[in-house]
């Protein structure tokens, strides 16, 4: 286990009490344990809760590691941090804007995905990537959130977000024919915004997913999906978690650290960011009516 995690993982059961208001010893792969909540709804946000727990049951898309429509009580999950972050800007076009135009200076505003200026477990509209299945929230390539931000020519910036909490990978290769036979075709196109003779070099996580992730927004721009001419792909990474930022997984990609090594088989790398969680809600830090969400934010994750 990454020291980085067994920090997170110490500081999530001391404040369970103190900001959660739960005893743990919740079930999680077989076992009752203390960093996971007896009562999982309570892993979300008060302001958000229930209707969190409604968009996903209404959208059908599935938790990680949840049960009965509710998601996991394991504290350290990155999916609840993404929508502990994230969720609150759903129908608070203000608040998004900021938070868009300090991505994109261009952005003149939010604009709507579906039903919210933010949507979650986000797969395109048709299986671009050719893939068995084309569901959100498992068995197919998704993005953990989507926001899109609209410039002034009236195109919009398709902006694709993956979180990571405590997350680290190790040299695992996961080069199969099920996979190879999918991606690689589309690898090859002339168009296509990776840049590499030697495919089996992005098999290996993180590279794996961020590979997908960015097949899927570059052929949804292709298609003008939400009118939207250009995206930008954003990989949220607690600034603590130095093992993911730091260790090249993939043994045959150079550079000075994780992104780097990414960045250098892009056409375009400017197109790819990675922020921590507190730099990207930063805009927001002098909002008023959101500072009892950041007090929450900076205890649980940022501290």
């Amino acid at each position: 286990m990454s020291n980085y995690r067994e920090e997170q993982r110490a500081k999530a059961v001391k404040l369970r009490d103190e900001i959660i208001k739960d005893p743990g010893d919740g079930m999680f792969a077989g076992k009752n344990r203390d960093f996971v909540l007896s009562n999982p709804v309570l892993n979300l946000w008060t302001g958000i809760r229930d209707d969190a727990v409604d968009y996903f049951r209404n959208n059908n898309i599935p938790w990680w590691k949840g049960d009965d429509d509710k998601p996991t009580g394991h504290l350290l999950s990155s999916q609840v941090a993404c929508l502990n972050h994230l969720y609150f800007l759903r129908q608070r076009i203000d608040l998004a804007t900021m938070v868009l135009k300090n991505i994109d200076s261009r952005i003149v505003k939010a604009s709507i995905v579906d039903n919210g200026f933010v949507e979650f477990e986000i797969i395109g509209k048709d299986n671009y990537l050719n893939e068995k299945y084309h569901t959100r929230g498992a068995n197919s390539t998704s993005v953990d959130a989507v926001m899109i931000g609209e410039k002034s020519n009236g195109k919009n910036i398709l902006v694709l977000i993956e979180w990571k909490y405590t997350e680290t990978y190790d040299s695992k290769k996961l080069y199969i024919p099920e996979r190879y036979n999918n991606y690689n075709p589309l690898l090859q196109e002339e168009n296509c915004p990776i840049k590499i003779d030697d495919f089996e070099k992005l098999y290996y996580e993180p590279y794996y997913q961020l590979m997908r992730q960015t097949l899927l927004g570059w052929k949804m721009v292709e298609v003008c999906e939400y009118n939207c001419d250009e995206y930008v792909h954003l990989h949220i990474i607690s600034g603590g978690n130095t093992e993911l930022r730091s260790t090249i997984t993939s043994p045959r990609l150079v550079g000075e650290d994780m992104s780097d090594a990414w960045k250098k088989l892009l056409a375009n790398p400017e197109k790819y960011k990675v922020l921590s969680p507190d730099a990207l809600l930063k805009p927001l830090e002098c909002e008023k009516d959101v500072q009892s969400l950041l007090t929450y934010l900076r205890k649980r994750y940022w501290e």
